[in-house]
């Protein structure tokens, strides 16, 4: 009986120490099950941004070998024989060329990703042309050559639109028609007179 007891005694410290040694050993090392992370309930997706020829119209921003281009005309052609094509002319934001360019109808064409947001030409710093977020109050500074040609109508006050692309500053938006006030005009024909306002129209 006693015997019995000395092993029985032996068995469970023998077990007990086991036990703790696995409970050590679990606890310092990793498992051997691998743990699968449950899927994202938010996966994320890449949207690829695409126009059909077919939908070109004037305005239209598309991405032609890695540049934003704008279209300026189109022309959907259907010959007697052979397939349709649309052929238009753009503009390239970033170089100011223009082409002509042909795009079967019915193809699959790169919609630029072109962002567009409302500032106000706040003043002219030195070469710098200031815009500013009127929400936000973030100020954009734009070189003369960013805003070409378009300088000479800019009014402090003004509300633009600067167009974006890949987070640069391609463009810059006026209003269709800017109210300014003629200060200077060349001699004319006796009897030409010149008063009050003058409106301009620009593309």
């Amino acid at each position: 009986m006693m015997a019995g007891t000395a092993t029985l005694n032996l068995n469970l410290s023998h077990f007990s120490s086991s036990s703790s040694s696995l409970r050590k050993h679990s606890s310092s090392s990793p498992s051997i099950f691998p743990i699968r992370n449950p899927p994202s309930s938010n996966p994320r997706f890449f949207k690829i941004y695409a126009v059909s020829s077919n939908d070109i119209k004037v305005g239209t921003n598309v991405e032609v070998d890695g540049s934003p281009w704008r279209v300026l005309e189109f022309l959907h052609v259907k010959p007697g024989k052979g397939a349709a094509f649309v052929r238009t002319k753009l503009k390239n934001y970033l170089s100011g060329n223009t082409v002509e360019k042909t795009f079967r109808a019915g193809s699959s064409i790169d919609e630029a990703d072109i962002v567009k947001e409302t500032k106000q030409f706040t003043y002219k710093d030195g070469v710098q042309f200031v815009f500013m977020d009127l929400s936000t109050y973030e100020e954009t500074r734009l070189n003369e050559s960013d805003v070409g040609n378009k300088t000479k109508w800019l009014k402090e006050g003004m509300d633009c639109n600067l167009l974006l692309w890949n987070g640069k500053v391609i463009d810059v938006d006026l209003p269709t028609t800017v109210k300014l006030k003629v200060v200077d005009v060349d001699p004319g024909l006796k009897g030409d007179t010149v008063q009050g306002d003058a409106t301009f129209l620009y593309c």
